[in-house]
């Protein structure tokens, strides 16, 4: 019986011993945490959708902490999020544009298809049997596997076969765009319309004979834009969002209905008209103008 008492009293007195240790090694090794990291993270989306670049959320506040990432680099979080983080980390915010994601193509049922995949409904899995099911290199594969990255439901395969965004739900983390194996999708400002669907670099017949709504790289949309604010780079249209005014003149001159949002049949033929008028009329002024000079004897 002693020895069980003494056994016990040891025991106790070990106990005693090591947790007072580990009480002065907690307070002598404890590593400091800064108040600011869980206020930071609360006005984070906490989707851990990665769009910022780092390893989620907790991570994302980490570095926004340290000044190694913006106190916007929260894109879901939005301009208050941003606001507030900025007001805890007592720096100005910088304003932005808001932006969202758009899928730069158009195709779906409109591309040309090599064979018929019945296979695990997967983007990157589909792109790996013989690059995939479609003619069109380029083309959207519309496997949902952007669909199934975006944790806020703004990403969907439209019933044309093509991936769609909901651009009033996108928060532009572009983990859509991390998913997509063609990288066809690209961050665009929310409130400029103008968009060309389409990332077919090959030019005229080439892009023609795999889709029936592919840029064919004609330049017609460069050569009437007004502002200089559309181009031909790699094959493919190219609109500047800093000098595109939103005219839409690009989108009934495209011959392909490439350019978003698509101009109608009805749009198209009044264009050409005024524009057949207005050089009519330039020619009679020039005409007029050369009849009134002086003629030589």
């Amino acid at each position: 019986m002693n020895n069980i008492l003494a056994a016990v009293l040891v025991l106790g007195i070990m106990g005693g011993v090591f947790g007072l240790i580990l009480a002065i090694a907690s307070k002598v090794f404890a590593v400091k945490s800064d108040p600011r990291l869980p206020e930071i993270l609360e006005h984070l989306a906490g989707a851990n959708c990665g769009g910022c670049g780092y390893a989620g959320c907790s991570d994302c506040a980490a570095h926004i902490l340290d000044g190694t990432a913006p106190v916007s680099a929260c894109a879901p979080a939005g301009a208050e999020g941003a606001a507030a983080i900025a007001g805890i980390m007592g720096v100005a915010v910088e304003s932005g544009v808001r932006k969202v994601a758009f899928v730069r193509c158009n195709g779906g049922s409109n591309a040309k298809k090599r064979y018929e995949y019945e296979g695990v409904r997967d983007c990157i899995g589909a792109s790996k049997i013989a690059g995939g099911p479609l003619e069109c290199e380029f083309g959207c594969l519309g496997m949902g596997s952007c669909a199934a990255a975006c944790k806020f439901d703004a990403m969907h395969i439209g019933p044309g076969g093509a991936a769609v965004v909901d651009s009033e739900k996108c928060t532009a983390c572009m983990a859509c765009a991390a998913a997509c194996p063609r990288h066809l999708i690209t961050a665009v400002p929310y409130d400029k319309h103008v968009r060309v669907a389409c990332s077919n670099r090959n030019k005229g017949k080439a892009a023609m004979s795999v889709c029936a709504v592919s840029c064919i790289g004609c330049g017609l949309c460069e050569k009437n834009c007004p502002f200089g604010a559309i181009h031909v780079t790699d094959g493919v249209a190219v609109v500047d969002y800093d000098k595109c005014r939103g005219c839409k003149i690009c989108t009934k001159v495209c011959p392909r209905d490439a350019i978003s949002p698509a101009a109608s049949k009805e749009e198209k033929e009044k264009y050409r008209a005024a524009q057949k008028a207005q050089a009519e009329k330039k020619a009679q002024a020039a005409a007029a103008a050369q009849s009134a000079q002086p003629q030589d004897r």
